[in-house]
């Protein structure tokens, strides 16, 4: 109806409205066009770098860092146009904070934290002594120097001064003279004459790395050690991370930290090695390439530790946090983990005084090395962790401030405190021990960490506390290349300043303690999730207990245990090192792999499959082989046999002890009784003499045995058929005998035996001839005569008769 009442000519209504659409669509995207263009036109110009933001001030040194009286200081650096015009008549100058020195920490990190903009608080130029800059095109860098007397500084007391080198100049869209770009840092002034008590400071310089070394098999004594990746040889040579960490710590006054099995690991790359092929392969070694490196660097860390404090950390540097967080509301599991820990701090001095040597101890600041020490990652503590450390016989504990809510202070306390229980905790300093934990390539944050750390050292000493105070510094327990670099600049400037005075960790752990200082760590809930993020999981903390039980079960059949539980108990106390935070899959496979080749070492004592056999008669002997693959004899194992069906198979002698030389097979024999035919399903399974199945995947064997013994019935049957054919044989001579002795001779006996019927019934039985009275003689087979019925003869004595 609708298109009929429409008139002649007119379009449809449809097509129009389709038209109208297509033509709003266009104008829409036109309009839609030219607004994206103007926001990006706009926001273009918005991104433009205006102000202070105009162009980069990159700091490379300061020199000297601590100035004197009389001193020029230095600024070096270079500088960078950010903006899309040249900037024009610039120079270099130094800006210096007014108000004096800074009063607080806090205050110097609220400085490094605002943003670049220029501010009153940056001060003013100090006039005449600056630094000219050519005219910058847009994005290009130039390089400055700038040279500033210390007297012009006009620095008074003693403290921390905020300076800043700054460009300034002027742009096309800026076109007056401003602040383009800064870049503040801090300058430590000692004054003279300054009577304030050092503060003692104790600097802890870790050897750590991650495992390397695969667990080895029971004939270790004639193998080269065996290592997963030749990894330790790249940190070893020089410009290597850990020959850096040797080489730059050789004229440092600090505290070594060592993970003892870095030690071990270095000791067996000086001697022949061998590394696994892809994926840990045993089978496709080759040569490892570090010895050389091992020897050198294990030379140079005796002559570097004489004098000084060693910390031997627990053996693979155990992973505190992860078994205190994972392994709780695990059975028993804290409580095996936590032995181990034990075990591992044992074993980490043991290796330490081994590697070292005798001579190289004695001549340590303390002539031993410092056991008991717990240092959780990142000096990161909470109740459990504390639990932990303490149950694995840990007397101290390094943490960090940041666990402890100190914030109420106006000043910074001492590190050591009391937790009770015979536990001190020795709290690093946070801020110094994170100063250097960023990123330190390039020249400018080496250069900006290194004046932060001075300044912070010299703050805590100008402090309003009269007891003079002990700090801790605990860096990164693996520190870069640049990083260590970095730290060592500012650990030898720091001791040789007037301030600070460096003392050994030994020294800072039995420091009184502060009253006024928090002695109660963090809750639970305050420990960091990124450090959580990272820890042992628990279904690898459950692998790695299941491998040592199964490690304690296999050694019991061992007659040279060592030979096992030493190579394995180390790697599974490598598998729960601290170094394999940031690195799960490597440390899974590091699990695997050592699960892998102790389980191929258990296997190795096994049953020798049989097939189906078959047992005829009432007893009978089943033989069971035992084959020993190890390199080392046997022992203690029993060998048990048992039916499925001892009704009808009876086992006499089901349990026989067993043991094997190496590479040997022996066999056992096992007495047995049927009592009914048909299949019976033996097993025979190997156990260890405290009735504990024997792990091995061969140690138990299923086959089956046949049984066709013959039964009493049958046996009685035969027996009868026997005893009748016995006796038909003996009445069949007995005939033969009578009737032969009838008729006088074999013929007669013969004819006696042809004869019908019994003897006297059809014959002549009146003992003549067999001629009658006067009549013919009968002919041999002819029919007798009837002489009537006659009773027979009686039998002879002790003949049976058949009936």
């Amino acid at each position: 109806m609708g298109e009929a009442a429409l008139g002649p000519g007119t379009p449809p209504a449809g097509p129009r409205r389709r038209w109208r659409r297509y033509v709003a669509l266009i104008a829409g995207a036109t309009v839609l066009t030219g607004l994206l263009q103007t926001v990006q036109a706009t926001g273009s110009q918005a991104r433009t770098p205006t102000g202070s933001h105009s162009a980069t001030v990159t700091l490379t040194s300061i020199s000297p860092q601590v100035p004197g009286k009389g001193d020029t200081v230095t600024v070096t650096g270079t500088v960078t146009n950010n903006t899309k015009s040249a900037v024009t008549g610039a120079h270099m100058g130094l800006l210096v904070a007014p108000g004096g020195p800074i009063d607080a920490r806090s205050t110097m990190k609220s400085a490094v934290s605002r943003s670049n903009y220029f501010s009153a608080l940056d001060g003013d130029e100090l006039p005449g002594h600056t630094a000219a800059v050519p005219t910058l095109a847009p994005g290009v860098s130039t390089p400055f120097t700038l040279k500033v007397p210390v007297s012009a500084l006009n620095l008074g007391s003693t403290g921390v001064y905020q300076i800043a080198p700054a460009l300034e100049g002027q742009t096309a869209a800026e076109a007056w003279p401003h602040v383009l770009g800064l870049k503040r840092t801090f300058l430590p002034w000692y004054a003279q004459g300054e009577t304030a008590k050092p503060t003692r400071i104790s600097y802890l310089w870790p050897l750590v790395d991650r495992p390397h070394m695969a667990a080895t098999g029971d004939n270790d004594s004639q193998q080269s050690p065996l290592f997963l990746d030749d990894g330790l040889t790249a940190e070893l040579k020089p410009g290597g991370r850990l020959w850096t960490m040797l080489d730059l710590a050789k004229s440092l006054p600090v505290t070594w930290v060592i993970d003892p099995d870095l030690l071990a690991e270095v000791d067996a790359m000086t001697k022949s090695y061998r590394v696994t092929g892809p994926g840990g392969d045993v089978t496709k070694t080759t040569p490892g390439t570090g010895s050389a490196y091992a020897r050198a660097w294990l030379n140079e860390l005796k002559d570097a530790v004489s004098g000084d404090q060693v910390v031997a950390l627990p053996f693979g540097d155990t992973d505190l946090a992860s078994i205190a967080h994972r392994a709780s509301g695990m059975h028993g599991l804290t409580g095996r983990l936590t032995a181990d820990l034990k075990t591992a701090g044992q074993l980490g001095v043991s290796t330490v005084e081994t590697v070292l040597g005798t001579s190289t101890v004695k001549n340590m600041q303390y002539g031993k090395i410092t056991t008991g020490v717990a240092w959780p990652v990142d000096g990161a503590v909470d109740p459990s962790i504390l639990s932990v450390a303490r149950a694995g016989g840990d007397t101290q504990i390094i943490t960090r401030s940041d666990s402890f809510p100190d914030n109420t202070l106006s000043y910074t306390p001492s590190a050591a405190r009391s937790l009770g229980g015979g536990t001190t905790a020795v709290v690093a300093d946070a801020s110094l021990s994170m100063e250097f934990s960023g990123d330190m390539t390039g020249t400018q944050n080496p250069a900006l960490a290194a004046q932060d750390f001075l300044a912070q050292t010299l703050l805590i000493t100008t402090q309003p506390s009269t007891p003079q105070r002990t700090l801790l510094v605990a860096p990164q327990r693996m520190p870069t290349v640049a990083q260590a670099k970095a730290m060592a600049t500012a650990i030898g400037a720091v001791d040789g300043s007037p301030w600070a005075a460096t003392v050994p960790f030994a020294t800072a752990a039995a420091t009184h303690p502060d009253p006024d200082a928090g002695h109660k760590v963090a809750s639970a809930s305050s420990y960091p999730s990124s450090l959580r993020k990272q820890e042992i999981q628990q279904p690898d903390l459950r692998e790695t207990d299941q491998q040592q039980r199964g490690l304690n079960d296999f050694a019991i059949i061992l007659t040279r245990k060592d030979r096992v539980t030493v190579p394995f108990g180390n790697a599974l106390l490598r598998a729960l090192s601290t170094e394999w935070r940031g690195e799960q899959g490597a440390g899974r496979d590091f699990r695997n792999s050592t699960g892998t080749y102790l389980q191929s070492l258990i296997n190795a004592v096994k049953i020798l499959d049989k097939t189906t056999l078959t047992l005829s008669g009432r007893s009978g002997t089943i033989p069971v082989t035992v084959k020993n693959d190890l390199g080392q004899p046997i022992t203690g194992l029993v060998l048990r046999l048992t039916s499925s069906q001892n009704i009808r198979l009876e086992i006499r002698n089901p349990e026989q002890p067993i043991s094997i030389e190496a590479g040997r097979t022996r066999t056992l024999k096992f007495q047995t009784k049927a009592s009914a035919n048909g299949p019976t399903q033996l097993t025979a399974a190997l156990y260890t003499k405290d009735g504990q199945v024997y792990g091995g995947s061969g140690g138990s064997v299923s086959f089956r045995v046949n049984i066709t013994k013959v039964t009493d019935l049958v046996m009685l049957v035969i027996a009868a058929g026997l005893l009748l054919l016995v006796l038909a044989g003996v009445r069949i001579y007995r005939q033969r005998k009578r009737r032969a002795a009838a008729g006088g001779g074999e013929d007669s006996a013969s004819e006696a035996l042809a004869a019908d019927g019994p003897r006297g019934a059809g014959g002549d039985n009146d003992g003549d001839d067999g001629t009658g009275d006067g009549t013919a003689s009968g002919h041999p087979g002819d029919p007798a005569t009837d002489t009537g019925l006659e009773t027979p003869e009686p039998s002879p004595a002790g003949e049976k008769v058949d009936g």
